[in-house]
């Protein structure tokens, strides 16, 4: 039995039973003519998904709709339903999808493009897959340009921690011998930090995770020096984001006539030195948070191919 129009207020609406489903909607449309066409596509729809099960009619806002309640990241998931919308994703395929990317972001690099598009998409209908919606997809990223950034270094540290304050000194040397970045090393309260141990929690922005960090000797100087009443809930460092603590980092950089490092140079300093000593990526993305040892290899490969790394081999006995 076809679906019933009725005429609400200025809207028309619909009720029925089709395939066994009851149901009762407005159609949001004004014209009759309108609102009959919208009947039938929903009737078309549900006759089509009992006949050939949901597959056949999930739609991307549907998939969407599923991976928020599902509580995952919503972070990119306005500008992609804006685009996919009530496009199957039976129909989405991969090349749709590298499409899209460049669409979208005509002008952005390919990590961008992989970052915001390609992954959050890929993931989306992967979660709808999990749940016996549709049939999984597999998208090839695009291609990245590694760049390599220049890292911070023990030298670069001291002589920009002799022109900081003790704050903004210490700060630099949290990020550089823990791995954090600037924004988890703000986020560091007093209840975080255990002297005694050696150990300060840190909470992982990125992957929204804690780990247990070591202090060594000169971080924990560097920390003793910050004048506070140490608090439980007070924050380590003064300052509120990264961009309150820019200036007065440009200024100690100026003072101590060093080449402009950012702050994530100290991040890159940490992987980077330890590696240089002959530490394994497994261990080096274990200690600084990061989520795979692929993303070490990719991103600090470079430290990996210095030729002076055999010194290694007789450096005890110099």
């Amino acid at each position: 039995m076809p679906l019933v129009l009725w005429k609400r207020g200025k809207y028309w609406h619909y009720r029925g039973t089709i395939a066994g489903k009851r149901l009762r909607a407005s159609t949001n449309a004004e014209k009759r003519s309108d609102a009959a066409k919208i009947a039938m596509r929903i009737q078309t729809k549900v006759w089509q998904e009992y006949v050939d099960g949901p597959r056949a009619t999930l739609t991307f806002a549907d998939a969407a709709q599923a991976y928020r309640l599902a509580g995952k990241s919503t972070r990119f998931l306005d500008t992609l339903e804006a685009h996919w919308g009530d496009i199957r994703v039976m129909d989405i395929t991969a090349g749709a999808i590298i499409a899209a990317a460049n669409k979208i972001y005509p002008k952005a690099q390919n990590s961008k493009k992989n970052r915001h598009v390609i992954g959050p998409t890929q993931a989306v209908i992967n979660h709808a897959a999990e749940m016996g919606l549709c049939n999984s997809i597999r998208v090839r990223r695009l291609k990245e340009a590694v760049k390599v950034k220049k890292p911070v270094t023990i030298e670069w540290l001291r002589a920009f921690m002799d022109q900081a304050n003790p704050h903004l000194g210490a700060l630099a040397c949290f990020m550089f011998l823990t791995g954090a970045r600037i924004s988890e090393a703000i986020d560091v309260r007093w209840r975080d930090v255990d002297f005694e141990a050696r150990r300060v929690l840190i909470r992982q922005s990125k992957i929204s995770e804690e780990r247990l960090a070591h202090m060594p000797a000169m971080l924990i100087v560097a920390m003793s020096n910050i004048q506070s009443n140490r608090e439980p809930s007070e924050k380590v460092f003064k300052y509120s984001s990264r961009f309150t603590a820019e200036p007065q980092w440009q200024k100690a950089i100026e003072r101590a006539g060093l080449e402009y490092l950012s702050f994530h140079c100290c991040r890159h300093g940490f992987a980077t030195a330890l590696l240089h000593k002959g530490v394994d990526p497994v261990t080096v993305a274990k200690l600084g948070g990061w989520a795979s040892t692929q993303h070490v290899f990719k991103t600090y490969g470079h430290a990996m191919k210095d030729d002076r790394l055999t010194d290694i081999i007789v450096s005890d006995a110099i």
